[in-house]
């Protein structure tokens, strides 16, 4: 299995969330502006077969119910012709019997939301900060300090930021990239900065 590292080569921080308009596993459609009540944003690229996006998703459930003023949003951008398991279906499946419980698990079927944000790897998280109604990049980076599948972490790393986030101070950490299994685009589909 073939790990790849996130990148900040598409956003820097303090920049404004790219715009979506994204099927959710629940039914309902969502975009930036279903947020606009919460002052932070957590935006994670994953998908359901991974091992590095699965080991993280009890991490993501206790980040959406720990912090009211979060919202963890899941997209899986893979391509689900190649890889089953990553299906709308399946996302479905997941939300219903509750092994996933962000506050919305989307579907960007087309990848150009995966793109628009740069990334690169299952999970890949992109925390915004609610500056007046615009979402604005505050970190891009890993959840925690456990890099592997099988590691276990010992410092909740996204936590202790979205903690500063909401004591309304500005994230002065370097960023630590996230890893996982790569996106799974659809032939054609690769973005300008992919070279994987």
């Amino acid at each position: 299995m073939v790990s790849l590292d996130s990148e900040s080569d598409v956003l820097g921080r303090g920049d404004e969330a790219p715009p979506f308009e994204l099927p959710g596993a629940d039914g309902a459609t969502y975009s930036l502006s279903d947020f606009a009540d919460k002052d932070a944003l957590l935006v994670v690229f994953t998908c359901n077969h991974c091992p590095y996006a699965k080991a993280k998703i009890d991490e993501l459930n206790r980040l959406a119910t720990e912090y009211d003023d979060l919202a963890v949003v899941g997209i899986n951008a893979n391509d689900p012709e190649e890889y089953p398991d990553d299906s709308f279906e399946r996302m479905q499946e997941l939300v219903e019997r509750g092994e996933i419980q962000y506050d919305a698990y989307l579907f960007d079927e087309t990848q150009e939301v995966a793109a628009a944000y740069g990334a690169r790897c299952t999970p890949d998280p992109f925390l915004f900060h609610n500056d007046g109604g615009t979402f604005k990049l505050a970190y891009h980076g890993r959840l925690d300090d456990a890099p592997n599948p099988d590691d276990e972490p010992s410092e909740r790393e996204m936590a202790a930021h979205v903690e500063t986030l909401l004591d309304g101070d500005q994230i002065t950490a370097a960023e630590k990239p996230s890893r996982g299994c790569s996106i799974k685009w659809k032939p054609g589909n690769e973005p300008a900065y992919w070279d994987a």
